[in-house]
């Protein structure tokens, strides 16, 4: 697979009560809207359970990532459909790897932005 400049990636996912109580467990972060319904019936899904969408760029590419930066701008809540573009700003071959920088940005069902950020590295 080849990436391009200026390519961008989308992909959606939604999360569930599965999802908030697994990473619940695995991450140990019990806080209380995590593991308490609002009146609505949702958990609040964990922001690093969020920002495992683009990161999902990483595993499709094989990408060994440098940095990482995201914003948490809005919370996601279990029933949430995330709509994630990630959009490739450098993607430069060097002599034993590929060097990639790109930028992403997260949306909600209802078109609000819930997170956004970067992230760098290489492709071996």
């Amino acid at each position: 697979m080849s990436l391009k400049v200026g390519e961008v990636i989308t992909f959606e996912r939604t999360f569930t009560a599965e999802d908030v109580k697994g990473f619940t467990k695995i991450s140990g972060d019990e806080g209380v809207h995590h593991v308490t319904p609002d009146e609505q019936g949702r958990l609040v899904v964990q922001g690093l359970l969020t920002a495992t969408l683009p990161t999902k760029v990483g595993g499709d590419y094989n990408v060994l990532a440098r940095t990482m930066n995201f914003e948490f701008i809005r919370p996601v809540f279990t029933g949430d459909t995330i709509i994630c573009e990630v959009t490739i700003e450098r993607f430069e071959k060097q002599a034993n790897r590929t060097a990639i920088c790109a930028s992403f940005l997260c949306k909600n069902q209802h078109e609000k932005e819930v997170l956004k950020g970067n992230f760098s590295g290489v492709i071996l």
